[in-house]
C-alpha cells in the first residue's frame, strides 16, 4: 500500500510539473507575441550610428529583433573572445536615436540569448515609463533634422532636388533613411542643413553618403570644422575632406563639350574631365586656413593618413540624359596617376600597359598630368571616388530596409565588374530592389585610388570591402570585390490604378 501511495503521489507530482511546464510555455508564447524578427537591412538603418568600432572585432552579430511597433530593438551576438552569447537592447533617446539601454552577456547559447532578449523587449514595452527608457542625458539640445524646413524660410528657393526628396511619393524610402541619419550628425558647420535644402544639395548629399558609408565600414566618426571627417577604428585613424565637381560658370571649361561619337568621348575623357577633376582636387590640395595650415596639419587630423573624397555632379541627370557621374570616372585614374592604360587582345588574352600622358589640353588651357606627382600631393594618402552619392542610393537602401511604399516598384540597371581577367567591359545587370533577397551596401560603388608617393600610406587591407586601385613599378593593378558596381541607374515605377496612367521616374539624382 505504501509503495502504491508513493507511485500515486509521484504521478500527481508529475502531472503538476507537466501543468506548470505548459503554463510557462503559454506565457512564453504570449510574451514572444510582443516581439518579432527584424531584417538586418532595417536594423542597420535604425542603428546606423549606434555601433562602436571595436564591437566588430570582439563580437559577431547574429539576429535582430524588435517590438511590434519597432520602438525597441534587440540584437543577439556571439562573443568571439569568450565564445559565449549575449544581447543588447536599444531604445530611442531624447533626439530619437536608437541607443543601447541594456546588455546581457556570458549566456550559454544563441537560443537562450534569443529567448532572453525577446523577454526583455516585452518587459520594456510594458513598462509605463518606456518612453523614457532611452534617455541618456548627453543628447544635444537641437538635433539635426534634414527634412524640416524653417517656418520663416523662402520655400520658393528650395533646391529642386530637395523638393523632389521632400514631396515625391516615390522618395519615401530616402526620407525614412534621412530621418534616421539626421539625429546622429554633429556637423561643425551650423549652415549644413540650410545648404542641403537650398544651394548646396549635391555637396551635402555627398557628405551624408560618405558618413553612412564610413559608419557601415565600422569606423567611429567625428566631424571637425575641417577636414570634414575624422574616422577611427582599431589600429587605424584617418581624415577625409569631401569635394565635388560642379558646372563651370566662366573660363574655358564653361564651354562644355557634347561628345556624340566614340572619338569625341575619348577626347572628352582625356582632356576636359581631367581638368574638371583637377580643379576640384588641386583647390583642396592648396587650401590653407588663417593659420597657414593645410588640411593634414590641423588639430586631431595632423600626422594621419589624409584622403580626398570626390564625386562628379557637373552635369545632372534627367529622364532624357544620364548624369555625368555615370561615365566620367574613367577619366580620374589617368589624371591621378599621370598614365593612361592601353590594351589589346593577344591570342584571346588581354594585355595592358600604362603609357605616360603628355598633359591635358582644352581650348587653350593646359594642366599637368599626374595629381599624385604634384608638389604637396604626397600628403594625400588616397583619393576616394563614388558615382553613387545620389538620392537613388538612399532610396534603394530604404527599400531594401522595407521602407518602400506598397504602390511603387524600384529597379536597378547597371554594370558590374567582370571577374574574367580578359574582360574589357563590365557585366550588365538588372535587379528588382523590392525583392526579398535584394542586398546592397553603402560601399558597393566606392573606388579608392592609393597614392604611390604617400607620406602616410594606407595599408592594402585597410579597405577590403570595395574596389582599390594601385600603381607601382610603372604598372597599374586593381583589386575589386565580387559584384563590385561600376555604374547604375534606378527606375522608380508607381503602380497606377485602372483609371490612371502608369507613372515612372528614372532616378538619376
Amino acid at each position: 500500500m505504501a509503495i502504491r501511495a508513493r507511485l500515486q503521489l509521484s504521478a500527481s507530482a508529475h502531472g503538476e510539473l507537466m501543468g506548470e511546464a505548459k503554463r510557462k510555455a503559454r506565457i512564453r508564447v504570449s510574451r514572444e507575441a510582443l516581439s518579432k524578427p527584424l531584417g538586418a537591412a532595417r536594423f542597420d538603418i535604425y542603428a546606423m550610428g549606434a555601433r562602436m568600432s571595436h564591437s566588430r572585432v570582439i563580437s559577431e552579430e547574429l539576429t535582430y529583433w524588435s517590438d511590434i511597433d519597432e520602438k525597441a530593438l534587440g540584437m543577439v551576438f556571439h562573443d568571439i573572445v569568450d565564445d559565449d552569447y549575449g544581447w543588447i537592447l536599444f531604445a530611442r533617446d531624447r533626439v530619437r536615436r536608437f541607443r543601447c539601454v541594456d546588455v546581457a552577456a556570458s549566456l550559454k547559447s544563441e537560443e537562450y540569448a534569443t529567448a532572453s532578449v525577446r523577454e526583455r523587449i516585452a518587459t520594456a514595452v510594458e513598462d509605463p515609463k518606456f518612453d523614457e527608457l532611452g534617455y541618456q542625458a548627453d543628447e544635444p539640445n537641437t538635433p539635426v533634422d534634414l527634412l524640416h524646413v524653417a517656418t520663416d524660410a523662402d520655400r520658393s528657393k528650395l533646391h529642386p532636388y530637395f523638393i523632389i526628396l521632400l514631396e515625391s511619393p516615390g522618395r519615401a524610402p530616402a526620407r525614412a533613411v534621412f530621418r534616421e541619419i539626421g539625429p546622429w550628425l554633429a556637423p561643425s558647420d551650423p549652415h549644413f542643413v540650410n545648404e542641403f535644402q537650398f544651394k548646396q544639395f549635391d555637396q551635402r548629399l555627398w557628405e551624408l553618403y560618405l558618413w553612412a558609408t564610413f559608419r557601415e565600414l565600422g569606423f567611429d566618426i567625428k566631424q571637425p570644422e575641417a577636414p570634414d571627417f575624422l574616422c577611427s577604428g582599431p589600429g587605424i585613424s584617418f581624415a577625409v575632406e569631401a569635394t565635388t565637381v560642379g558646372p563651370s560658370i566662366d573660363g574655358p571649361l564653361a564651354s562644355h563639350p557634347n561628345p556624340q561619337t566614340p572619338d569625341e568621348m575619348r577626347e572628352f575623357l582625356s582632356h576636359y574631365m581631367p581638368m574638371k577633376f583637377g580643379s576640384s582636387l588641386t583647390s583642396k590640395l592648396n587650401k590653407k586656413n588663417k593659420a597657414g595650415e593645410s588640411y593634414w596639419e590641423r588639430g586631431e587630423t595632423a600626422d594621419k593618413p589624409f584622403m580626398l573624397a570626390i564625386a562628379d555632379f557637373h552635369v545632372p541627370g534627367s529622364k532624357e540624359e544620364v548624369g555625368s557621374m555615370t561615365y566620367t570616372h574613367s577619366a580620374l585614374w589617368p589624371y591621378l596617376y599621370g598614365h593612361r592604360v592601353d590594351w589589346e587582345k593577344i591570342d584571346g588574352k588581354l594585355a595592358i600597359k600604362a603609357v605616360k600622358n603628355a598633359g591635358h589640353h582644352y581650348k587653350g588651357k593646359t594642366i599637368p598630368t599626374g595629381f599624385f606627382d604634384l608638389p604637396g600631393a604626397e600628403n594625400v594618402s588616397a583619393v576616394l571616388f563614388s558615382n553613387a552619392g545620389t538620392l537613388a542610393k538612399f532610396d534603394r537602401m530604404g527599400v531594401a530596409a522595407g521602407f518602400g511604399p506598397a504602390d511603387h516598384k524600384y529597379y536597378r540597371i547597371g554594370l558590374s565588374y567582370d571577374p574574367d581577367p580578359n574582360a574589357v567591359i563590365g557585366k550588365p545587370f538588372s535587379q528588382e530592389v523590392n525583392n526579398t533577397g535584394y542586398e546592397e551596401h553603402w560601399s558597393d560603388e566606392l573606388q579608392i585610388f592609393h597614392n604611390p608617393n604617400a607620406k602616410h600610406p594606407f595599408a592594402d587591407h585597410a579597405f577590403g570591402g570595395f574596389t582599390q586601385h594601385f600603381f607601382g613599378n610603372g604598372e597599374p593593378y586593381t583589386v575589386s570585390p565580387p559584384g563590385g558596381v561600376i555604374a547604375s541607374r534606378t527606375l522608380i515605377l508607381r503602380l497606377a490604378k485602372k483609371d490612371e496612367m502608369l507613372e515612372q521616374d528614372e532616378s538619376l539624382v
